[in-house]
């Protein structure tokens, strides 16, 4: 019908090709950890293993790294449309490496910080940043190992993966903003930490201020974009026995 075509022509329109949108992504988070590095090695007085405040700089390039711009490309595997068709268990697989290796450097991030307090005798998890921080890393941990078990695993059961998907992948939104929001908190934290003299005070927003509230933004603007393109329907990978599967398949020659 001729309004059906008409609805069809305005989201086209509407619609913005996924590669693009992944290339823009894929630089603000590349951009996010070249601005946490320098954060760092420029105002923070760069990297070490001592135990030292150098010790410490690895905790917030280590999270940015893995628990955002890592976890956030592992997020978005099955919405390139090459893993529409045919077999889904390399994709399966690229997944899965890439949050387990957001994983990694977030525990290596999380070492770094309980080393560094350890060795200067400051307390640990006291702070509603450290609460949610570690209350992401454990959700995350769970979320690993249960996908893990029902969708790489060969013996899991067609109805198990059916009723747990859904809960897989609300979760894999809601441990990106949680990620989002202990990288913004923890940000936030340092720069109330470090900003105390008379001529670098927090709220007189000397270029350091300026820098890390910029980088905490581009965070949260890279993690919503994320969470906008897992729900945005056009871009979900269609189930293997829907008529939009059916038509991807007649589309891409399968």
């Amino acid at each position: 019908s001729l309004a059906h075509r008409c609805h069809h022509r305005s989201t086209a329109m509407l619609d913005v090709p996924f590669l693009p949108f992944c290339a823009f992504l894929g630089t603000l988070g590349l951009l996010c950890v070249a601005m946490v590095g320098t954060w760092c090695q420029h105002w923070r007085g760069g990297f070490s293993l001592d135990g030292s405040f150098r010790t410490f700089n690895w905790h917030p390039v280590l999270m940015v790294m893995g628990l955002v711009v890592l976890y956030g490309a592992a997020a978005l595997v099955y919405r390139i449309p090459n893993t529409w068709s045919g077999p889904k268990l390399p994709w399966k697989v690229l997944h899965g490496s890439l949050a387990l290796g957001a994983f990694i450097l977030t525990v290596l991030g999380l070492a770094a910080v309980f080393r560094f307090h350890n060795s200067q005798g400051t307390p640990n998890m006291y702070s509603l940043h450290s609460w949610m921080g570690l209350g992401t890393v454990l959700l995350f941990s769970c979320q690993w190992a249960a996908g893990f078990g029902a969708f790489l695993l060969p013996w899991a059961p067609a109805w198990l993966r059916a009723l747990y998907k859904p809960i897989h992948v609300f979760f894999g939104s809601t441990i990106l903003m949680l990620s989002v929001a202990s990288c913004v908190s923890g940000i936030n934290e340092k720069l109330f930490f470090s900003l105390k003299n008379g001529t670098m005070q927090y709220k007189l927003l000397p270029a350091e201020a300026v820098f890390a509230n910029t980088l905490g933004l581009l965070i949260l603007i890279f993690g919503v974009l994320v969470v906008a393109a897992l729900a945005r329907p056009s871009w979900k990978r269609p189930d293997s026995d829907s008529p939009d599967s059916r038509q991807v398949r007649d589309v891409l020659g399968g």
